[in-house]
């Protein structure tokens, strides 16, 4: 039930992030989420794409560093708490929340975010037994 994310390690310089989004265009792929997160020298993004396999080819390619990550994609009730009840579970759970960010829906109720766990299957696992919807990859890739 995880999902795949592509990150890329990129120097911290004016045009980088600009590139990385050129090669994805010309090659037809289309982003569906972004995490980006800096240093003073470099950066990693983090992308849900709907082709991970092209986006990694053509990246690497180009001459980027590409690596492949599983995370859990979570849709989370659009209201007060929502997310809330979704990391009391994991704490409960003593399941860590590496980092996480959202993904934008077109339509729907529920807002959808994306985590890194220590445990992923373990989250899968408890997320699922207390209600939680979890997204595959597939669907995700498509939304």
């Amino acid at each position: 039930m995880q999902a795949e994310q592509i990150s890329i390690f990129l120097e911290n310089k004016a045009g980088r992030l600009s590139e990385v989004t050129e090669i994805l265009s010309d090659n037809g792929v289309n982003i569906r989420a972004l995490a980006l997160a800096d240093t003073t020298d470099f950066g990693v993004l983090r992308l849900i794409v709907d082709d991970n396999a092209k986006a990694e080819e053509v990246l690497k390619n180009a001459g980027f560093t590409v690596r492949k990550t599983n995370v859990v994609a979570v849709e989370v009730k659009d209201q007060p708490g929502g997310l809330h009840n979704i990391l009391r579970t994991l704490h409960k759970a003593q399941i860590n929340v590496e980092y996480m960010y959202a993904f934008v829906r077109q339509s729907g109720n529920n807002a959808v975010m994306i985590f890194r766990f220590d445990q992923p299957d373990e989250a899968v696992k408890i997320l699922s037994e207390n209600g939680e919807a979890i997204i595959k990859g597939d669907m995700l890739y498509s939304m």
